[in-house]
């Protein structure tokens, strides 16, 4: 017989399983001592620097600063440091993300904005890693090791780190950081619906996963971990660009996964698109933090609880495919890029 840690999944059931207690304890940190180093006062943008997932993070954690900081924020490739030779960022903030901490690329990118003028700041999981040494300050992300190839409770956990940083900078938003701490801690961490929503991905060739402001940063957390876990065709979209070119393509057999935050500013384009892609014959499934009961969260949270009720779903259906989520046959954990 088989022991539980022989099983396929078994990294990922637990690691998963592990994302809401890491989010509430690192949402919860006061990093006004950890980021005192760094003068914040005076910056004019931030740019974040990740792949894979942690970009994903960063896209959610993008919307949210700028909606509490009235400050620009956008990604920026790590190849104009890595294999380019830099932009100008003087006056500017830097937030590199990445578990590992390990990735050159990522490396170099700290580096380089530093060099360039940046106030730079890490969040990463590993202590001591290089990304750490090469920033100002790091914010711990302290999810504990994590074996499975899929990163889950990093990921969240990097949404934590990002709103204990807002949280440090703007004392209302700490006031909600702590509410919706308050919100997921014992929350649920199944949906009602994930076995119908595993039933309707194992015979899905293509989904589209969809979102809006923070939810389309889940939205490509999810789709990149069906790619990863399941070996299935999975692209995101934000609610309002998908029913221009790309719906075209939802006249063909596809599954439609609707994160949606819960968020006010984003209902009319989530509905807009929900109707339009029910239209075209797609299977249609929107879930929210609100189908458990669950709030109130401000919008970051709610991105990083939908990951979170998502996880076990997405491992469930890669079993049932015969795939291991633990050990991907093509991929490595740490993927060093240039």
């Amino acid at each position: 017989m088989m022991t539980t840690a022989e099983r396929p999944g078994h990294l990922m059931a637990s690691e998963s399983a592990a994302a809401l207690g890491v989010f509430c304890a690192t949402a919860s940190k006061d990093l006004g001592d950890a980021i005192a180093p760094l003068d914040l006062s005076g910056i004019n943008a931030i740019y974040t620097i990740a792949r894979g997932s942690s970009d994903a993070a960063a896209n959610i954690l993008s919307y949210e600063l700028m909606r509490e900081l009235g400050l620009p924020v956008t990604s920026l490739p790590p190849s104009v440091f890595s294999i380019g030779a830099g932009v100008k960022l003087d006056g500017a903030a830097a937030l590199v993300i990445s578990q590992s901490g390990a990735s050159e690329d990522l490396v170099r990118s700290a580096k380089g904005a530093r060099a360039a003028g940046a106030a730079v700041l890490a969040i990463t999981n590993t202590p001591a890693s290089p990304v750490e040494g090469a920033a100002q300050v790091t914010i711990p992300i302290g999810a504990g090791p994590e074996l499975a190839v899929p990163a889950t409770k990093s990921v969240v956990g990097s949404v934590a780190a990002g709103m204990a940083l807002i949280s440090a900078l703007v004392p209302a938003y700490a006031d909600r950081t702590r509410a919706s701490v308050a919100a997921l801690e014992g929350a649920p961490s199944a949906h009602p619906k994930a076995d119908q929503l595993r039933a309707a991905l194992l015979p899905a060739r293509h989904v589209y996963v969809i979102g809006r402001d923070t939810g389309y940063g889940a939205a490509q957390e999810t789709a990149l971990k069906l790619k990863e876990c399941c070996a299935l065709h999975a692209e995101a979209y934000s609610a309002s660009e998908v029913i221009h070119g790309p719906l075209q393509l939802a006249t063909n057999p596809m599954m439609v996964l609707i994160l949606d935050t819960g968020a006010e500013i984003a209902r009319d384009s989530l509905d807009q698109a929900e109707a339009r892609l029910k239209a075209t014959g797609c299977d249609v499934w929107r879930i929210t933090p609100s189908d458990l009961g669950v709030g109130p969260l401000t919008p970051a949270a709610a991105a990083a609880y939908l990951l979170a009720l998502v996880y076990p779903v997405i491992l469930a259906t890669a079993l049932a495919l015969g795939h291991d989520p633990d050990s991907p046959k093509a991929l490595s954990k740490v993927t060093q890029t240039t």
